[in-house]
Order: structure tokens, then sequence, then C-alpha cells
């Protein structure tokens, strides 16, 4: 590990860092961990929302309770209200038996709701309910559930803008955002890249080193899909390297280009490199967003925003316009 590095472990989940944004964010986390406040932490994909909520209840008088976690976009919206609140038996075809919700699940422990930006507008209505103390119903049930549950949540979404423009019930942003923390992405924080790709590196191949030259290379891509993406480069460089060093050759194709590299050092608009980033990665997939979407380790979703964003034209099988 690198002189400076540091590294913590939440719940099974690592976090290595070097820069004092991460440091500080850590303090953060458990200084409003000795509270009950609803924390918002907002941040780009990949970049490590989950562990900042890990450490969020590692450090909370509820640490020896329930830790449960759920990732919104992961439930089909026709199973949300029962995976969230659960069910009786025969409240709908299929359900051959009760089953607590995870509002149960989590009873006088911690729930952590990732991409709370997904969810449904009936079930934000339902969930500001819960949050402000009301006990609710199970799907198909005639008793009352009342839990007591620290709630956590995350978006890579603008979520004030999204209430101010009646995509978000208002009243429930203002609920959920009692405490808001923000990730920095990995671009504003260079300086734990080296650090974090030692460590990827060691969890595949301990004692690999990485030249000097592959970690400046590193340090002056853009990295829009975070943490996630550097992870999934540096496992592929590890697995495939042929000596005892990473070099410049063993990263993938785009990082071997010293012109591109430099360019991504001298651009003074960094969402002009991401969006050159992804233009580029759909080119070698051949408009194919799902490729690319793992390539750059980010949800297919994120980068389908990311692609309307930047006013991307993409068409399967030919070549990416702007």
């Amino acid at each position: 590990m690198n002189a400076g590095c540091n590294k913590r472990e939440y719940l099974g989940l690592e976090v290595v860092f070097a820069s004092e944004r991460i440091r500080g964010l850590l303090r953060q986390a458990e200084q409003v961990a000795a509270t009950n406040a609803t924390v918002l932490i907002n941040g780009e994909s990949g970049t490590g929302k989950e562990v900042i909520a890990r450490a969020i209840h590692h450090h909370s008088a509820r640490c020896s309770k329930s830790w449960v976690d759920i990732n919104c976009t992961a439930l089909p919206e026709n199973l949300v209200e029962s995976e969230l609140f659960g069910y009786e038996r025969g409240a709908f075809s299929g359900a051959d038996s009760s089953k607590p919700g995870l509002f149960e699940l989590a009873h006088e422990g911690t729930l952590f709701l990732d991409e709370i930006g997904d969810l449904d507008p009936r079930m934000q209505v339902k969930l500001l309910r819960i949050l402000d103390g009301a006990p609710y119903y199970r799907l198909g049930g005639v008793k009352k559930v009342q839990v007591d549950v620290r709630l956590v949540t995350a978006t890579n979404q603008d979520l004030k803008t999204a209430a101010e423009q009646g995509k978000f019930r208002v009243d429930l942003y203002h609920r959920l955002s009692q405490v808001r923390l923000f990730v920095p992405p990995l671009r504003e924080r260079r300086e734990d890249i080296s650090p974090l790709a030692t460590h990827f590196i060691e969890t595949q191949r301990p004692g690999l080193r990485i030249s000097h030259e592959a970690v400046n290379t590193l340090e002056a891509y853009p990295w829009p899909g975070n943490v996630r993406e550097l992870r999934n480069v540096m496992i592929r460089a590890a697995v495939f390297a042929p000596g005892a060093e990473i070099t410049v050759e063993d990263l993938p194709e785009e990082f071997g280009r010293d012109t591109y590299a430099s360019s991504l050092a001298n651009l003074s608009v960094l969402g002009e490199a991401e969006r050159d980033a992804i233009a580029q990665v759909l080119v070698q997939t051949g408009g194919h967003q799902q490729r690319a979407a793992q390539t750059l380790g980010i949800s297919r979703r994120t980068l389908q925003r990311r692609i309307k964003s930047y006013g991307l034209c993409v068409e399967r099988g030919v070549s990416v316009r702007v």
C-alpha cells in the first residue's frame, strides 16, 4: 500500500483513499451517525456512495442491529410495494405465504435505499408517511405495522432540481435530505487513483507492481465510471499482464494513446473529457450500449442519461455523432 494511503472497512466493503476530501467525508459520516437524521448521499455512479452509507451504520448506535440495502432500480415496478412493505398470504397470485418487507427486516437498524430518484411516485407518498412515523399495512394485510428505522438514501441524480421540476416530491426530498453528503467523482480526487489501483491489483495478484508511467496515464484519464471503472480496468490488467509490472501496454487501448492522455490532462472542462471518453467507447463497441456501459463500469441507465445530456447520437453498428 502506498505511503499516505488509508484503508478502512465497513460491513465488508473497503474504502481506500489518500485524499483529504474522502477523509473529511468519512469524518462527516461519523458525525451524522451519532444522530437519527435521514441522510441523502449524492454522487455519480461508481463513486462509492454505498460504503459511506455503511460507514454511517457502522458508527451509529444501531450498528448491532440489522443493515438492509436495496437498489431501487433493481426492483420491478410491480414488486416495489411488496418488497418494501411486505405482503400477506393470498395478497396476489403467487403469494403462498406471508413475507415481511424490507422496513420490517430493518427494524431498529438501518435501511439503505440506493438510486432513490427512480422510486415510483406512488411509493414516494407511502415512504413519506412512514418517515413521518405513520404505521402502514402489508400488502393485503389488516394489521398495521410500526417500525423504527434509520433511513439512508443515495442517488446520482440532482433531486433538488427534479423536485423543482415536479419529477420528485418536494416534501419527500426535504424529508430525505435532512443531512446531505456528497461523494466527489474520482477525477476530482486524483490522489486516490494510485492507491486504489494498487489495492485492486493486490486483490488479484499480490506483489504485482504498476509502473510510474502507467500511474501517470491513469491519473490523466477522466474516469466517467469512477472507482468502479478503475477497479474493472485494474483487474483486467492484473489478470493479463505478462510480467511482474503493469505497464501502459497492459492497459486498455485508449490508455496507450499519448496524445489522448495529454489532451485529457490539459482539458479545463471535465465534462468535455467525459463526453469524449463515452463517445470513444461507444465507437469501439459499435454503438452497443450494454457493452459500452460494462467497459465504462457504469449502468446502462446511467450511460443512456449521459448520452442524452451530451447530445450524442448513437446508432447500433455505426459511428457515434455529436
